[in-house]
């Protein structure tokens, strides 16, 4: 339901929020399921309280970016802003 959403809405990225370990199950599907309807610039970024062991994991399923407690706001929307940039330009 997410995947349709962003896809219908035309969105540059979609954001998972994890406070329950969902995220190493539920960004994986996002994605699978961005690139089965053909949206494979649609950049997933995740949040919350993510372990760091988890990271790998989540960048080689292709997260683009991981923002944990205590991220600076404007930092991140900087880097979430560069990284649209840089999938437009690709």
């Amino acid at each position: 339901e997410a995947a349709r959403d962003a896809v219908d809405n035309d969105v540059h990225v979609v954001g998972i929020s994890s406070q329950a370990a969902g995220h190493r199950t539920l960004a994986p599907l996002l994605i699978e399921e961005l690139h089965k309807l053909g949206a494979t610039e649609i950049i997933v970024i995740c949040g919350g309280v993510i372990p760091s062991k988890d990271y790998k994991f989540l960048y080689e399923k292709g997260v683009k970016a991981i923002f944990g407690p205590g991220t600076n706001i404007p930092d991140a929307a900087l880097n979430i802003l560069n990284l649209i940039k840089s999938a437009r330009s690709s």
